[in-house]
């Protein structure tokens, strides 16, 4: 609004401008101002260093980083720099309260079932990526059983229309949906938005326990993968040019990539015999 104001009015004064227009006359000077380079930094060895050792907490980094990088910074900064990232120690402590009034937590509903074919379980999770002169988010959507990326987005925004975005993608990608989705707790995964779509499509939803990694353990290791194979190999580039390098590696990841708890088949092999052995085995119990 601030931009409405004009210097040099005939009739009106900035002071009475801003009051009609309800902005503080502070901000007629104001130049938006993108991350240095020392924060850009800073968030680029956090990420690198929680996926080193995602038990680390804000006191022990605060050490590391002035041990081995030789950066001097406070516990507060520390916190503030990794929760606006969306990373969070792991750790395990006892459930001494729930969740107050806000968006529903839902029930973690993998634990001891048997997940035995493509679309019974996706699962889905957002990861920080350094940019040249700032971050983004990834959020990608995987097929539980053949740990193939179905879908994904990439943002300079960490909020629900990037996850909405990958999950259309997955489906779209597909053209099928899963029985049950499996997220975290992160607010884009409570939301209305998100859990309404779920819904709406006859999807069941599923939530880790608070800081348990392990409940969502194929996404959290190709974030990994991703991350010591192309992001952190290659300078920084911008969104677009992120988005084109990870164009190519996922397709290579589904499409080319043997994984060895998968019998050295690709993901996409596994993703598409699975699914037309299940089609060929519904389409014979139609037609008896």
């Amino acid at each position: 609004m601030s931009d409405l104001v004009e210097v040099g009015h005939p009739s009106l004064s900035c002071r009475q401008q801003c009051i009609l227009l309800g902005v503080s006359r502070s901000s007629l000077g104001y130049v938006p101002v993108g991350e240095n380079q020392e924060e850009i930094q800073l968030r680029r060895i956090l990420d690198e260093l929680h996926l080193t050792d995602p038990c680390l907490g804000t006191r022990r980094l605060v050490s590391v980083l002035e041990r081995d990088y030789e950066i001097h910074v406070n516990r507060k900064c520390v916190q503030r720099v990794r929760r606006e990232m969306g990373l969070e120690a792991i750790y395990c402590k006892p459930r001494t309260s729930i969740p107050g009034e806000g968006n529903r937590i839902y029930p973690y509903l993998l634990r001891d079932l048997p997940i035995t074919e493509p679309d019974q379980v996706w699962c889905s999770d957002i990861t920080y990526v350094p940019m040249e002169s700032g971050h983004g988010y990834l959020c990608a959507v995987m097929d539980w059983h053949s740990r193939k990326v179905l879908g994904w987005e990439l943002s300079n925004t960490m909020d629900t229309q990037l996850c909405l975005a990958a999950l259309e993608n997955a489906v779209k990608n597909s053209g099928r949906l899963p029985k049950i989705m499996n997220t975290d707790q992160g607010a884009q995964f409570t939301s209305t938005e998100w859990t309404s779509r779920l819904e709406s499509m006859g999807v069941s939803i599923s939530m880790d326990g608070k800081g348990r990694w392990m409940d969502n353990v194929f996404i959290e290791r190709l974030w990994r993968s991703v991350k010591y194979e192309e992001i952190y190999l290659r300078e920084s580039g911008t969104l677009t040019q992120q988005w084109k390098r990870l164009e190519v590696w996922i397709k290579r990841y589904n499409d080319w990539r043997p994984h060895q708890a998968l019998g050295n088949k690709t993901p996409a092999q596994v993703y598409e015999e699975r699914s037309a052995k299940i089609n060929y085995e519904e389409t014979k119990k139609c037609v008896a």
